[in-house]
């Protein structure tokens, strides 16, 4: 009674944040697929995949929530962008964007509203390229492949998907539709994530050796988001599943760092989680003892822990916390040969350039690396990043790059094999957590193309 109970209570809370679920409670795909190498549905890679450049770039949008309204808002600033369709199951939201749209003196887009699969309807018209998904995690594969089997380019918000077989999904369809398939991780557009990624193409690290990532996010107060919202849909899963539920944050940069995917891959993990506590005690502090979130049995560890190790030898530490009462973090460590780099808060160690080893340079001292070694996009975008908002100006900047590269005919920066593979640490690491930490091998979703394909570039 209570697993049904679940269901109702979750179909009910599904809200502004995307467009409900139409499967069974938690299902992205078929299930978690025990294979760690599925055969190839194509004969054609999709890394390094382009795609003939769009003159304007038509875009279709599935949830918009507090995310994809955010999306919606920063597309409306871009050149060569029209926003000709907006997808939520709460026909308030959708009419909020479509306002904001004809607000900005812009066309009305259409609205789609019907039903939680009415993003279907929305994916039958001829004058869409893209689809930006940011709809909560369970429609993230669905949606993505129903795009890109309808011809469109899918731009996903994050983790892409949550289960081994969703992962697979997504790569066999990109591969099959010759369609991009991107995972929107905004971090990797941070103005110092783009600045360590510079300093790591140029060796200044020396060797790579380890990393760490991590999303560390007190999120306990998304528990009162109960009809919509993200703790509408999320809360739930801290019920039914214990591992790292959002990795990619910390992991997104700490993987381009390393050419993950581009000359070395993530082999194997290991992953425990701490006691469930945090969640039970803010439910009795904060509602009634007859109230939904008190009913509920929270099963996911307060703090999980993961450890990574890469073909080449390297290792990734990556956390995740939303319970625990502390400073936001995301980490982001790289250690090399010749220095460290290390964030929240920013310091910087380089043997040859610092005073010494035994000290941190920080605060003002950091001026001159960034001075240095400042990304070549953050140059260029910088100012008008930080101006138009979103994180600090990652998420405007990751989508004028992902624009760019529509309109001019290039690769993406992300491509689909960097969305697997960020993702399934999610379930990976719930596997290892119940099987006692064992190792779990981390699949090779590029089928060996990791060997061949050529690490990001710093583009000017």
């Amino acid at each position: 009674m209570r697993d049904k109970m679940d269901r109702r209570e979750f179909l009910r809370t599904v809200g502004v944040a995307g467009v409900g679920l139409a499967a069974g409670p938690l299902a992205a795909g078929t299930g978690d697929a025990p294979d760690s190498q599925r055969p190839a549905t194509s004969d054609e890679s999709a890394a390094g995949l382009t795609a003939p450049p769009l003159e304007t770039v038509r875009v279709g949008v599935i949830g918009v929530g507090a995310r994809g309204s955010g999306h919606v808002g920063q597309l409306l600033t871009l050149e060569g962008v029209e926003v000709r369709a907006i997808c939520d199951i709460y026909e308030p939201a959708t009419q909020r964007s479509v306002k904001r749209c004809v607000d900005a003196g812009r066309p009305e887009p259409a609205g789609y509203s019907n039903g939680p699969t009415d993003y279907k309807r929305m994916l039958e018209r001829d004058d869409i390229d893209i689809v930006v998904i940011a709809s909560p995690w369970e429609w993230h594969v669905p949606q993505a492949v129903d795009a890109m089997n309808a011809g469109k380019h899918a731009f996903t918000e994050v983790p892409a998907a949550y289960t081994v077989d969703g992962c697979w999904q997504l790569v066999e369809t990109a591969e099959k539709t010759r369609k991009h398939c991107m995972m929107m991780e905004n971090v990797c557009y941070g103005r110092e994530e783009l600045t360590v990624l510079h300093m790591c193409r140029l060796g200044v690290f020396g060797d790579l050796l380890h990393g760490e990532a991590a999303y560390l996010h007190d999120l306990r107060g998304q528990m009162h988001q109960i009809e919509r919202g993200t703790g509408s849909w999320r809360t739930l899963h801290h019920t039914r599943r214990n591992g790292n539920l959002y990795p990619t944050h910390g992991l997104g940069p700490v993987a381009q760092y390393m050419s993950i995917n581009r000359g070395d891959r993530m082999d194997f993990l290991t992953s425990v989680s701490s006691p469930a506590l945090g969640r039970t005690l803010y439910a009795e502090e904060q509602f009634p003892p007859d109230h939904m979130r008190n009913q509920a049995k929270y099963v996911c560890g307060d703090i999980n822990t993961s450890l990574i190790k890469t073909v080449k030898g390297r290792t990734i530490m990556v956390q995740w916390d939303t319970t625990t009462p502390r400073p936001y973090s995301r980490l982001n460590v790289i250690k090399g040969t010749k220095g460290e780099w290390g964030g929240f808060p920013t310091r910087v160690v380089i043997e040859g350039r610092s005073p010494n080893t035994h000290s941190w340079q920080q605060g003002d001292d950091l001026n001159a690396f960034y001075e240095e070694f400042e990304h070549p996009l953050w140059k260029r975008m910088g100012v008008e990043a930080e101006k138009a908002g979103g994180h600090g100006g990652m998420d405007f900047l990751m989508l004028w790059r992902l624009i760019y590269c529509l309109r001019n005919g290039e690769a993406m920066d992300q491509d689909v094999y960097d969305a697997a593979a960020w993702s399934v640490i999610s379930p990976l690491s719930e596997r290892s957590v119940a099987n006692r930490g064992q190792s779990v091998d981390v699949p090779d979703f590029t089928r060996g193309k990791w060997k061949t394909t050529k690490p990001l570039g710093i583009v000017s």
